[in-house]
């Protein structure tokens, strides 16, 4: 199966049907949500929403299956970051062995390194923040056309319209940027395979091998971006296209009553998770001791 995120899938889900504007607000509110300090518990109920959204669009897990590896990559890379970045000024740098801080959790030195709780835990909460965000993206270009997602973004835009703000030229951006994601994935692919042929391995080899082989990749694969943006704006000059002109909308776009009701649902979990750090009676089900190692909580 292909890479397809930032694709849209054609399937008759009630979330495929949905008004794209409330969609969009939807998707944007729990994407906040995410990066609000909500702690390991609120990310176990935005995840909880967020994965029903996705079983309620009849989208293949399979496609958030092959994330693990790349999000597995920076889970490691943030590990590493936060082993050389958090360490306590308290400790001599001759001693090793296992300590206990109130901010650090327990920790372990050995030599130039500092293991500690706090560092495991902080890699894993910005790795699961980026799969929850990832994920959300995809419910949202997976179950969007393009054309919807345009519309939607210059009806929420519209206010803007009053102190002379381009609104459709923004969205019209926005749009074609989500919509090339996967035809440089695509792309990506073919320039891979075509590289391979001529001999070049991108998955063995010392990591200089492994640099000069991504910059075989990446050279072509901008080449092809900028050509594909030229013959993009070729075709729009050559039917008239003026960004400035004075335009009708063919499509409509109208919310339903079940529109609303899951609006309306999924809006409130979030205006929950925006209050649940700062909510008292919710801290029996938080993790006070990871929250404060973090912290998250005083």
């Amino acid at each position: 199966m292909r890479m397809v995120f930032g694709r849209y899938m054609s399937y008759n889900s009630v979330i495929h049907k949905m008004d794209p504007r409330l969609k969009l607000l939807m998707i944007i509110s729990l994407i906040v949500v995410v990066f609000f300090p909500i702690g390991f518990t609120g990310f176990v109920l935005a995840g909880s929403i967020i994965f029903l959204m996705y079983f309620i669009s009849k989208l293949n897990f399979k496609m958030l299956l092959k994330l693990f590896l790349p999000i597995m990559f920076i889970f490691i890379v943030l590990l590493l970051i936060n082993i050389f970045m958090l360490r306590p000024e308290s400790l001599n740098n001759s001693d090793d062995g296992l300590y206990a801080f109130k901010d650090y959790g327990y920790l372990y030195k050995w030599k130039i390194f500092y293991f500690s709780e706090k560092a495991i835990y902080s890699a894993i909460y910005m790795t699961v923040r980026i799969f929850l965000m990832i994920t959300l993206t995809t419910i949202l270009t997976g179950t969007t056309q393009p054309l919807e997602l345009t519309l939607a973004i210059e009806d929420l835009l519209s206010p803007l319209k009053l102190i002379k703000v381009p609104v459709y030229i923004f969205s019209i951006i926005i749009s074609i940027a989500l919509r090339m994601i996967p035809t440089l994935i695509d792309e990506a692919g073919r320039i891979m395979k075509a590289q391979s042929s001529r001999g070049i391995d991108f998955k063995n080899g010392k990591l200089k091998d492994k640099a000069k082989a991504m910059t075989s990749l990446i050279i072509p694969l901008l080449v092809s971006a900028f050509q594909k943006a030229e013959d993009l704006a070729y075709a729009m000059d050559s039917r008239g296209y003026d960004p400035h002109a004075k335009r009708t909308r063919y499509r409509q776009v109208k919310f339903r009553f079940i529109d609303l009701i899951i609006f309306t649902i999924v809006m409130g979990a979030a205006i929950t998770l925006f209050c649940y750090p700062y909510i008292p009676t919710l801290h029996s089900i938080q993790l006070p001791r990871i929250d404060q190692i973090l912290g998250l909580r005083s």
